[in-house]
């Protein structure tokens, strides 16, 4: 025992410290909110849509759905302008889903409100949650539960997952939403007392990703459920998740 005392003494504090200090290092591979410069695109030109695995990219308006992009390479790989680019920036959550479309030359979106004065009051220094993964493939599941970890300590936020929806406060829904587990997530979300919130995390429980034409899914919670917060990504980063959070309850 003494000695893995001893160990935690040398390794010191290991959490980070953002929001109060800086954000934590992002992998060089990070891809962020896209950014669109119409001073190289061609209008008349359609490589980039055409390229979208899961048609992000209106080829009349050239603007970006947050909700729908995988955050791949397809479309800057097809663009031979080299128009569009991926920023740094991992700021992505918005409270309406028409935010997360993104428009040319379009420097910031309009990130996440805080919730109102009396959800804040109730929910400001604590918050519980239910995750449901509705069909995911474990990728947002897995940086939902990096959160949880030593470095990112998402407990200090006073946010934890509770086993039963009954003893939480809203819900944190993966995952496309598959015929087999829309009514387990509606009961899950009637379970909740009121007043609740969801949070959806990841592009297939936004709109379905890449299932989102598929018969044996729906096109997100939203068409199931009412929405607080959306986070995008394929999957998004543990800081992207982080931030939403903390921005829908007052602390960024």
């Amino acid at each position: 025992m003494f000695k893995e005392i001893l160990i935690r003494m040398i390794q010191g504090k290991r959490t980070f410290k953002y929001p109060k200090g800086p954000a934590p290092v992002l992998p060089g591979k990070f891809k962020g909110r896209p950014y669109i410069d119409s001073a190289l695109c061609d209008v008349n030109c359609n490589s980039c849509s055409d390229a979208c695995p899961v048609d992000a990219i209106n080829s009349q308006t050239k603007t970006i759905d947050l909700g729908n992009c995988l955050f791949c390479n397809d479309c800057t790989d097809a663009c031979h302008s080299k128009a569009i680019v991926f920023t740094k920036d991992y700021r992505l959550s918005v409270r309406d889903r028409n935010d997360l479309i993104i428009h040319p030359e379009q420097k910031e979106i309009e990130l996440a409100k805080e919730l109102n004065q009396q959800m804040k009051r109730i929910f400001g220094r604590s918050l519980t949650l239910r995750q449901v993964s509705a069909g995911g493939c474990g990728a947002c599941e897995a940086d939902v539960n990096v959160l949880g970890t030593i470095g990112w300590d998402l407990g200090r936020f006073g946010i934890k997952f509770a086993a039963s929806p009954r003893h939480a406060d809203g819900l944190l829904v993966t995952g496309p939403v598959t015929k087999n587990m829309e009514l387990a997530l509606k009961k899950t979300y009637d379970a909740i007392p009121e007043p609740k919130i969801v949070i959806v995390v990841g592009a297939c429980a936004i709109s379905g990703g890449l299932y989102k034409d598929h018969p044996q899914a729906n096109k997100g919670v939203e068409s199931i459920i009412p929405v607080d917060l959306f986070i995008p990504g394929c999957p998004p980063n543990p800081l992207t998740i982080l931030d939403g959070l903390l921005r829908l309850l007052g602390r960024v």
